[in-house]
């Protein structure tokens, strides 16, 4: 559980005040985190991983890191139980472009349940809903988990059943996303510990595409912005929008204004550093395009 002092700094830096566990809440939160805590994977393409354990976790979260789903999820379903929501953990799996669908625990999913408002009411399950701040251009806010189309601004996901286990739960993202969907196990796991294997291949691995790739995410309610490298791109509902960013005070700039990453846990050293390789690596993709 987090400390009283961790929860009111959490809470600051998503612009909310503490309030009972209530969906609508859950919606207000759920929109923050994605709006204001970037999915990145600038500390692993910067050689700085930064570990899984709660303590870790909420350090690097609380004084303005972001990070991809292990952190994203991690950090923010230990806030989810201090503020008192019934939150499960469950083994998935991202399919990207050119890949089979898959649960092999390197996404971490959350559930959500609360109870029911309607004393009428016997579906339990209207009530469950899949809560996900670590998938960079997808949800924007919880969606029931009910089987069917969900939109959020302009885009529409579907929620169906998996073809990868049974009972199972696939969440399907819009053509325009950026992979194609997700499987989860709605079994729930009882601790981070199944993840941490893979954390630790995806920070180490020569294999891993995120100690190679600089990726920068965030979700709003009318648009999507991401960061690959030197190229920053902004997707509402007219289109896509492209810039190539080569000047070192822009891109830092850009990272901090936009994306909520002022680097505070790099010192200038390793802000050099940064860049230095950001530069070297964008200029390799130019000569190869």
């Amino acid at each position: 559980m987090l400390s009283p002092k961790q929860r009111k700094d959490y809470l600051r830096r998503l612009g909310m005040e503490q309030q009972q566990p209530t969906t609508e809440y859950l919606f207000a939160l759920h929109r923050a985190h994605v709006e204001r805590i970037a999915w990145q994977t600038i500390d692993l393409f910067a050689g700085k991983p930064v570990p899984i354990d709660s303590g870790s976790l909420m350090h690097h979260i609380l004084y303005r890191g972001g990070g991809y789903c292990f952190h994203l999820n991690g950090a923010f379903q230990l806030l989810l139980r201090s503020l008192g929501y019934h939150v499960s953990l469950h083994r998935a799996g991202v399919q990207s472009h050119g890949q089979e669908a898959r649960i092999d625990s390197y996404h971490l999913g959350l559930s959500v349940r609360l109870p029911i408002e309607n004393k009428n009411r016997k579906d339990a399950e209207a009530q469950t809903w899949l809560v996900d701040v670590g998938l960079g251009d997808m949800l924007y806010e919880p969606i029931p988990l009910h089987f069917g189309e969900h939109k959020q601004g302009f885009h529409t996901y579907k929620l169906t059943g998996s073809s990868v286990i049974t009972p199972g739960w696939r969440l399907v993202h819009d053509p325009l996303g950026a992979f194609i969907g997700v499987d989860i196990d709605p079994e729930a796991v009882p601790n981070m510990a199944e993840f941490v294997p893979k954390h630790e291949h995806l920070s180490s691995s020569p294999d891993s595409t995120w100690i190679r790739l600089l990726l920068v995410r965030n979700r709003h309610k009318t648009n999507i912005n991401e960061l690959r490298g030197c190229v920053y791109s902004r997707r509402d509902e007219h289109g896509l929008a492209k810039s190539e960013i080569t000047i070192r005070s822009e891109w830092f700039e850009l990272l901090s204004d936009v994306f909520g990453e002022p680097l505070n846990h790099f010192s200038q050293l390793e802000k050099d550093e940064l860049w230095t390789k950001v530069l070297k690596v964008h200029e390799e993709w130019k000569r190869n395009q």
